[in-house]
C-alpha cells in the first residue's frame, strides 16, 4: 500500500524536508528550555514569541505546498506544537485554535484525494472520515492522536462533552452513543507510539491523555460537589487524585475531599486530607477556609478562628510560580470556581470579614472590634474593591461592613468609636435618601443601592442609640431610636415593588429585616422609656412592637413586665392568654444581616422563658380562685 501511496520524493524536496524537520526539533528544544524556567522577564517572554512564531513560519512553509503524505507527519507535528505553545502561553484553549485542527484534517484528506464534498463536513465529520479512511498510513495516527488529543482538551474545556464523547468514540472505534461512558473511554484510548526517529514534539498524545483523564475526573468530581452528589464526588476525586495533578490542582483535590467528607458527616477523615493539602505546599488559603468549616462543625472556635487567622495571612503572602514539566496541565482544562462554591476562597478582605464577624458571632467582641477596623483601613486604601452587591455571596457590600463594625465596637465597650463609624456612614447615606414618600417608593426603579439606603441609614441611627445607651446619655439615645423608627415607617416594603424575579434574599432585606429593625428600636427606644421612668411611654413602645410582629418574646416579655410595673394585672393576664394562641415568630431569623442579630441579642432578655412560665403559673392560679 505505502508503495502505491507514497511517490519517489525529489531528492530538493527530500534535502527541504530534512531541514524542516530541522528547525522543528530545534523549535521543540528551545521551547522546553524556555518552558523550564519560571522566572517572569521580558526576555523569556519575548523569546517564547519567537518560538511560537518560529512554529507559525514553519508552519505556513509546510502548508504553502500542495499536500504530500511524505509531508504530513511533520506537518502535523508542527500544527500540534502550534497549538501546544500557544496554548500554553494564553494559559487555555481558545475556539479559534479549532481552525488550525480542521486546516490539518483537511490536508491529510487532501494529500489521500479524498476531500472533495468533505469540505463542507463538520469537525466531528471530519474526523470520521479521517481516522476511517481505507488508505489512512500507519505513520500518521501518532501525530494524528495528538492532534485529537488537544482538539479532546479544546473541547473539554469548552464543556462541549458530547462532541468529546464522540471523538474519542470514533478513536477507539467505539459504537457507544451514551456520554456517561466519557471517563472509561478516556481510559480505553491507547495512542499509538511515536516512532524513535520521528520529529520532536512539546507533548505526545500519551501524556495528553492523562492531562484528560485527570481533568475530567476533577471537572466531573467538583460538579458532583457542587450538586450533592457526594458519593460519585467522593469517588471521582479519589480518581483525579492518583493521577498526574500538578500541585496547585492538588491542593484542590484534597481540598474537595474535605468538603465532600464534612458534608457527608465525617469531619475527622476531612481534616486528614486538608492536612495532606497543605502538605503539597503550594497555596494553602483553600484547605485552611476549608478547615475553618470543619472546626466549625466540630464545634473547635479556637482552631476555627486560628484558621481563619491564618488564611488572612496566606492571601496576603506572594506565591512564587509553579515550574511546570509539561506545557498543557489539567489546570488549563478546569473552570475557574464559582464565588459561590466552596472551592473559592475569596480575597484577603473577605476572608478578613469573615474572621471578624466569626468572632462578633461567638462573644470575642474585641478581637471582633479590632478585626473590623483593621478590615475597613484595608478597604478604604484602595487595595480592594469597596463593596459587593448587597446579596452577594462574596459578603456585605461597605455600609453593612461599617454596621457591623459599629455593632462590634459597641459589643466590645467603645461606644465613642462606633459613634465615629457611624457618623461617617451617614455622612455618605444620607445623601441617598429620596426627601418624598413618592420618590422613596419609587427608589429601587432607579438604582441598585437606593432601595438599601434606608435600611442602612434607619440601622446606622439604631446602632447610635445603642451607643448613647451605653454612655447613658438618654436623651441622645432617644432621639437617635426616633430618628430611626422615623425613617423605617415611611419604608413601606411589599412583593409587588420587589419585582418578579426578587429572590429570598432580596426579600429578606426588604420586608423581614426592615419588620426586626422596627422591633428593635422600638424595644429600645421603649428600655429608655422605662430607664427615665416613663413607662407609659415604653408600654406604648413595647405594645407597638408586638403588633408589629405577633408572638415576639422579647417584645412581649417587656409588655407584660411594663403593664405589671403599672398595676394594670387584668391587661396583662389577657394580653398574655391572647399570646399564648400566637406562635413565635422564627420568620427567615437566617436572612437578617449579622449588626441586627447583634442587636436584637443586646435587648434579649436572659430570664424570658423562665418569667413567661411563672407568669403563666400566677395567671392560671388566679383563675382557679
Amino acid at each position: 500500500m505505502s508503495s502505491q501511496i507514497i511517490p519517489s520524493l525529489p531528492k530538493t524536496f527530500s534535502s527541504s524536508l530534512d531541514l524542516w524537520r530541522e528547525k522543528n526539533d530545534q523549535l521543540v528544544r528551545q521551547a522546553k528550555q524556555l518552558t523550564r524556567d519560571s522566572r517572569p522577564s521580558l526576555r523569556r517572554q519575548q523569546s517564547v514569541q519567537d518560538t511560537l512564531e518560529g512554529f507559525r513560519e514553519l508552519l505556513l512553509t509546510l502548508q504553502g505546498l500542495p499536500a504530500a503524505v511524505p509531508a504530513l507527519p511533520l506537518e502535523l507535528t508542527v500544527t500540534c506544537n502550534y497549538i501546544i505553545l500557544r496554548a500554553s502561553l494564553a494559559q487555555g484553549f481558545t475556539e479559534d485554535l479549532t481552525e488550525d485542527v480542521q486546516r490539518g484534517l483537511e490536508r491529510v484528506l487532501e494529500a489521500q484525494h479524498q476531500m472533495g464534498s468533505k469540505s463542507q463536513q463538520g469537525l466531528k465529520e471530519l474526523w470520521h472520515s479521517v481516522l476511517s479512511a481505507p488508505s489512512l498510513l500507519p505513520e500518521l495516527l501518532p501525530a494524528l492522536h495528538c492532534l485529537a488529543s488537544l482538539h479532546a482538551a479544546l473541547w473539554m474545556s469548552t464543556n462541549h462533552l458530547g462532541d468529546l464523547t464522540s471523538l474519542l468514540q470514533t478513536l477507539n472505534g467505539s459504537q457507544t452513543e451514551t456520554s456517561e461512558d466519557l471517563l472509561p473511554l478516556l481510559k480505553s484510548w491507547s495512542p499509538p507510539v511515536e516512532k524513535l526517529h520521528a520529529p520532536l514534539i512539546l507533548q505526545d498524545a500519551e501524556s495528553l491523555k492523562d492531562v484528560l483523564l485527570t481533568a475530567f475526573a476533577c471537572r466531573q468530581g467538583f460538579q458532583e460537589l457542587i450538586t450533592g452528589s457526594l458519593p460519585h464526588a467522593q469517588s471521582s476525586l479519589q480518581e483525579a487524585a492518583s493521577g498526574l495533578c500538578p500541585p496547585s490542582v492538588l491542593v484542590q483535590v484534597y481540598t474537595a475531599l474535605g468538603t465532600c467528607l464534612r458534608k457527608m458527616g465525617s469531619p475527622q477523615r476531612a481534616l486528614l486530607y486538608l492536612t495532606e493539602a497543605l502538605k503539597v505546599g503550594t497555596t494553602c488559603a483553600l484547605p485552611l477556609l476549608e478547615a475553618s468549616r470543619v472546626y466549625r462543625q466540630l464545634g473547635d472556635t479556637a482552631a476555627e478562628l486560628e484558621s481563619l487567622q491564618l488564611l488572612v495571612e496566606a492571601l496576603s503572602a506572594t506565591h512564587s510560580s509553579e515550574t511546570f514539566t509539561r506545557l498543557i496541565e489539567v489546570e488549563l482544562l478546569l473552570p475557574q470556581p464559582d464565588p459561590a462554591s466552596p472551592l473559592h476562597c475569596g480575597t484577603q478582605s473577605q476572608a478578613k470579614h469573615l474572621l471578624a464577624s466569626r468572632c462578633l458571632q461567638t462573644g470575642r467582641a474585641e478581637a471582633a472590634a479590632e478585626h473590623y477596623l483593621d478590615l475597613l483601613a484595608m478597604l478604604l486604601d484602595g487595595s480592594e474593591p469597596r463593596s459587593s452587591p448587597p446579596t452577594s455571596a462574596l459578603g456585605p457590600c461597605m455600609p453593612e461592613l461599617c454596621l457591623e463594625a459599629a455593632a462590634a465596637l459597641i459589643q466590645a465597650g467603645r461606644a465613642s468609636d462606633a459613634l465615629t463609624v457611624c457618623v461617617e456612614l451617614l455622612s455618605r447615606t444620607s445623601s441617598l435618601l429620596p426627601k418624598m414618600p413618592s420618590l422613596w417608593e419609587n427608589a429601587s426603579k432607579r438604582t441598585k443601592e437606593l432601595p438599601y439606603c434606608p435600611i442602612w441609614a434607619s440601622a446606622t441611627h439604631l446602632l447610635q442609640g445603642q451607643a448613647w445607651s451605653q454612655l447613658k446619655a438618654q436623651k441622645e439615645a432617644l432621639s437617635e431610636f426616633s430618628q430611626c423608627l422615623e425613617l423605617l415607617f415611611r419604608a413601606l416594603p411589599k412583593d409587588k415593588e420587589q419585582g418578579a424575579g426578587s429572590n429570598c434574599e432580596q426579600k429578606c432585606m426588604s420586608d423581614v429585616s426592615l419588620k426586626q429593625l422596627r422591633v428593635a428600636a422600638l424595644i429600645s427606644r421603649g428600655l429608655e422609656w422605662v430607664a427615665i421612668g416613663q413607662d407609659t411611654k415604653a408600654l406604648s413602645d413595647f405594645l407597638l412592637s408586638v403588633q408589629i410582629c405577633p408572638g415576639n418574646r422579647d417584645g412581649s416579655f417587656y409588655l407584660l413586665q411594663t403593664l405589671k410595673r403599672l398595676d394594670r394585672k387584668n391587661e396583662a393576664s389577657a394580653f398574655w392568654r391572647e399570646a399564648q394562641s400566637q406562635l413565635p415568630q422564627e420568620e427567615a431569623a437566617r436572612c437578617l444581616p449579622l449588626y441586627l442579630e447583634t442587636c436584637l441579642n443586646w435587648i434579649h432578655p436572659p430570664n424570658c422563658e423562665a418569667f413567661f412560665e411563672e407568669f403563666g403559673t400566677a395567671v392560671l392560679e388566679s383563675c382557679d380562685l
